[in-house]
């Protein structure tokens, strides 16, 4: 049994959208990053998930599983379920994640300037 994600895990005033190395779409890096320690169910990752909506967790899953990065699994039984997982491929990721993110932790402050200086309201005058 894969311990619990925490529900914390991604911090809900961080902008996801300033690390500069996408992988799929915007949620693509946070699913693979739940996967890092094994398999999970859907409600499992709508837990540390909780900003995303049901269907795009299920095109973004969709995605990754098409892109070779997760296997889906359907166990059968009384208590049918069914797992996400990522592939040899999707693990391959993991430190190219890990490098992106550290470097945008690194340089958030000046990300977040660039944003604002950037941003149509920073222009009215």
């Amino acid at each position: 049994m894969t311990k619990p994600l925490d529900p914390d895990m991604f911090d809900p005033l961080c902008p996801s959208d300033l690390v500069p190395i996408r992988v799929g779409d915007k949620w693509a890096g946070m699913i693979i990053q739940c996967l890092e320690n094994g398999p999970r169910r859907f409600s499992e990752l709508r837990v540390p998930l909780r900003n995303i909506s049901s269907k795009v967790l299920t095109q973004s899953l969709r995605a990754l599983e098409r892109d070779g990065f997760v296997v889906r699994t359907v166990h059968v039984g009384p208590a049918q379920h069914i797992q996400y997982e990522l592939t040899s491929l999707g693990r391959s990721l993991l430190d190219l994640l890990d490098a992106a993110r550290a470097w945008a932790e690194a340089h958030l402050d000046e990300l977040i300037e660039a944003r604002e200086a950037a941003s149509p309201a920073s222009h009215t005058s």
